[in-house]
């Protein structure tokens, strides 16, 4: 195939991509803009994924302003995966051990009055109306589909999480690295020679990785205000585009992130943020976070 075929496929798919978003657009309806007249609390609905719920955090506060969240999580909806993709609620998006887990780090958070399940609790925004927008949502940032949909912003360089740190993990190196979205082409192989480091997540995906680095401790926590500590305390955080990366994100340690390619939807701003999709830069971004 030469430049000049490849050119025309290129742009007969931009044309057809465009096509399809008007069309897409045409069908749908934008949200209540109008401002919440609730006085005491704002009432969220959403079904995850729970790193979305945490990225969904800066938009809830900017539409609540000085009100209370009350957080409404819809459990048991059909996964967004593909089958081929492996994920712990076997086939649902949100269970009832998801938001037990979730609850105690959001209701620590100074702005939630209420995390619980969806039943017929009043509903100010549902923040999965995002979905019915034909945006393609393996690109951007994942907090400003929210954005998009409501017309705010927030200032995502400053951190909207805020957790008391667990300072026995000052000289550790905590990873997370789940089995979607991993980049090709890298190798965790070259932290075996690195003392102290630490997999949050789960244990196969701590027993996929010890195969990289023999000595890897495992940690399991009770919740994910526990699992939040963890990170906060820690002497940097590396992860790939799953929810540990998103709690390193909303409190802004020192974090790196391995970026995928496919799907760069995971975008780290702020003071003390990498990401990496190279091995020998990955290599280079560790030394000097060690060695600081």
């Amino acid at each position: 195939m030469n430049i000049l075929e490849r050119l025309y496929i290129a742009v007969f798919k931009e044309k057809a991509k465009r096509k399809l978003f008007s069309r897409g657009l045409a069908r749908v309806s934008p949200p209540n803009l109008e401002p919440v007249l609730r006085k005491d609390a704002v009432h969220f609905k959403h079904f995850g994924l729970i790193g979305d719920i945490i990225y969904a955090i800066p938009a809830m506060k900017v539409l609540a302003g000085d009100r209370k969240i009350h957080l409404h999580l819809q459990i048991n909806q059909k996964t967004l995966y593909k089958k081929s993709m492996k994920h712990p609620n076997e086939g649902k998006i949100l269970t009832e051990k998801s938001v037990s887990m979730l609850a105690p780090l959001l209701l620590s958070q100074p702005e939630f009055a209420v995390c619980d399940i969806l039943t017929d609790q009043p509903v100010d925004y549902d923040l999965d109306e995002f979905r019915n927008y034909p945006f393609d949502y393996n690109t951007n940032h994942i907090c400003r589909w929210y954005f998009h949909m409501y017309g705010i912003t927030a200032d995502l360089g400053q951190p909207w999480l805020r957790v008391n740190p667990d300072h026995s993990f000052k000289d550790e190196i905590v990873i997370a690295r789940s089995f979607r979205y991993r980049a090709p082409g890298i190798s965790y192989d070259f932290l075996r020679n690195y003392p102290d480091i630490t997999f949050v997540g789960l244990k196969e995906e701590y027993e996929d990785m010890k195969k990289a680095i023999p000595g890897l401790k495992y940690r399991v926590v009770t919740d994910f205000l526990e699992f939040a500590q963890i990170i906060a305390g820690c002497k940097f955080f590396i992860g790939n585009q799953s929810f540990p990366f998103a709690v390193a994100e909303g409190l802004k340690v020192k974090r790196v992130l391995e970026l995928c390619f496919e799907c760069p939807n995971v975008i780290p701003e702020g003071k003390d943020a990498y990401d990496f999709c190279y091995q020998p830069q990955f290599e280079k971004i560790v030394r000097e976070l060690y060695y600081q």
